[in-house]
């Protein structure tokens, strides 16, 4: 999992192609809870398998992001996993885009809206 600053309020989180430990997400997760002021793009271009352990912790972020007023966005989302996060009924849960770039665009739009 590499973890990188995009700007000085977005992070960028890639995940592996398969999880690890299923610790991936708890370092990020942590932090957040700890009151982080940056959006966070999850980049799943490389997943290949989603554990349950991902997605409770990609559900603890959502919910700690919301609470401090940030926004999550999931990128790069392969059909096959998106088809998990569908059949589960996260995917309404869940912010997506199609990439990178268009998750960045979605953040500096919602950002523009906000009074």
């Amino acid at each position: 999992m590499a973890i990188q600053n995009l700007s000085e309020h977005v992070l960028l989180i890639t995940l592996p192609a398969e999880p690890q430990s299923g610790k991936e997400l708890e370092r990020v997760v942590r932090s957040a809870g700890t009151g982080t002021d940056c959006d966070i793009i999850v980049d799943f271009s490389l997943v290949e398998i989603l554990s349950s352990a991902m997605i409770c912790n990609l559900m603890i972020l959502d919910r700690l992001q919301s609470a401090a007023g940030r926004q999550l966005v999931l990128c790069s989302v392969s059909r096959n996993i998106c088809g998990v996060f569908t059949r589960v009924g996260l995917h309404k849960l869940f912010r997506f885009a199609e990439d990178e770039f268009a998750a960045l665009q979605s953040l500096d739009r919602s950002t523009c809206l906000e009074p």
